[in-house]
């Protein structure tokens, strides 16, 4: 399944940090039967957050049960390490923290040569212009509009400005099927607002997996 930044579709990512860790097969099922576009995945170890989360076996695991792509999300130290292990999986995305590396570019020609798609997600507090200079060879801006590390919390709504601002810097360098992509707090009244400012890829969590229909609840946040 094809992600189009240029054509501004709409697309959902439930988090699988919200899902039911004892139940993940049947949680996976319903989401894709509700019309989920991507599967989001946190990978975290420990150290980069302080939380401990899937890693390379859980994501290989899950692979066979479902059709969706993976859209992974590393927060960890050396994301480089992790690049050919996920490549063999199946990964769609391979999203990494500018935050972790000294060489973003580097890492980022590196999962590309794999066939995965490249993106790098900021922290709050780091600013969008830092990535002018790798803007042309990005597949996603992963903008986090909660401090990463943990699912449930509320968002920051600093993060509409920076939705903009990723996606005028996208736009200004030629690069418009790039994806500007927000996880964090998403539910009915703050996916308007980082739609409105140019989102085209909405991570939610606790908003589908908390949901009654899930369907429904991913058709509301889709708009």
């Amino acid at each position: 399944m094809k992600i189009k930044g240029d054509d501004k579709m709409i697309q959902i990512a439930p988090s699988m940090l919200s899902a039911d860790f004892s139940n993940l097969r049947e949680d996976i099922r319903t989401i894709e039967e509700g019309g989920a576009d991507l599967l989001h995945i946190d990978v975290m170890d420990g150290h980069f957050v302080p939380n401990l989360t899937f890693g390379a076996p859980v994501v290989k695991a899950l692979r066979p049960h479902t059709k969706l792509p993976f859209d992974v999300h590393l927060m960890v130290e050396n994301p480089g390490d992790y690049v050919e292990e996920y490549a063999k999986i199946g990964v769609e995305y391979f999203t990494f923290h500018w935050e972790a590396v000294p060489h973003a570019h580097r890492l980022i020609q590196a999962i590309k040569a794999t066939g995965m798609k490249a993106g790098v997600s900021l922290n709050p507090s780091t600013p969008v212009s830092l990535l002018e200079d790798i803007a042309e060879d990005l597949d996603l801006i992963l903008i986090m509009s909660v401090n990463p590390g943990f699912g449930g919390q509320s968002f920051i709504h600093n993060a509409v400005k920076k939705v903009k601002q990723a996606r005028e810097l996208l736009d200004s360098v030629g690069n418009t099927k790039a994806v500007v992509e927000v996880d964090g707090g998403i539910n009915l009244e703050t996916a308007p607002l980082v739609r409105e400012a140019g989102a085209t890829l909405l991570v939610a969590g606790s908003a589908v997996f908390g949901a009654e229909d899930r369907a429904m609840m991913i058709a509301r946040l889709r708009g």
